[in-house]
Formats: C-alpha cells, sequence, structure tokens
C-alpha cells in the first residue's frame, strides 16, 4: 500500500461511501486492516492522533515498508487493506460503499 494508490482508491470510489466525507455521517472511520494478522488501525497521524482520512503515517514500525528522507511514509505493507471501521468492524471500502447505498 503506498500514497499513491490511497490517492487511486479514492479517485475510483469518488462520489460514494467508499470514502471518508461521504461515510463519516454512518459511523465510519478510515482504517486499515492487515489481512495477515487481521488486525484493524483506525487512521492516525504520526503523532497517533486519529486522522479524518487514510494516512500511512500513524501505523504500527512493522508495517512500514519505505518512508522519504524527511521520515513520512510512502509505502507499507502489502497485505494492508484500506476501508474503515464500524461498531468494531472492518468494512473494505466497497462494503461501506454499498452499506451507505441502502441507509
Amino acid at each position: 500500500m503506498t500514497k499513491t494508490k490511497l490517492a487511486e482508491q479514492n479517485r475510483c470510489f469518488s462520489g460514494t461511501g467508499g470514502v471518508s466525507k461521504r461515510n463519516k455521517q454512518c459511523g465510519f472511520v478510515p482504517a486499515f486492516l492487515d489481512s495477515t494478522s487481521g488486525r484493524v488501525y483506525r487512521s492516525c497521524f504520526a503523532d497517533g492522533a486519529p486522522a479524518p482520512i487514510h494516512v500511512l503515517d500513524g501505523l504500527p514500525e512493522q508495517l512500514i515498508i519505505r518512508r522519504d528522507k524527511c521520515g513520512v511514509v510512502l509505502e507499507v505493507s502489502q497485505h494492508i487493506i484500506s476501508g474503515f471501521e464500524r461498531e468494531g468492524r472492518f468494512f473494505t471500502r466497497k462494503e461501506a460503499a454499498d452499506f451507505t447505498a441502502t441507509h
């Protein structure tokens, strides 16, 4: 997962509940799923503060693959999936888009 991939996903789901600005009214919070461990991480800034959008900088160090010379995260494990957490459950972008289309 890279910043470029996140931008592509945002373009792909633009105008749907698969992006943060279109689903927060339904209680969705941007999050990442580690498909290897099953662990869900809410999106956070590097300082640990909750982020309103998908931000790679707050993911645990063991998931980070590459940083730029200023320390900004450029790439994380290929096992990371961007999506949303709602009421303790992880939703893929497609699942969030489908949910918001019917609620």
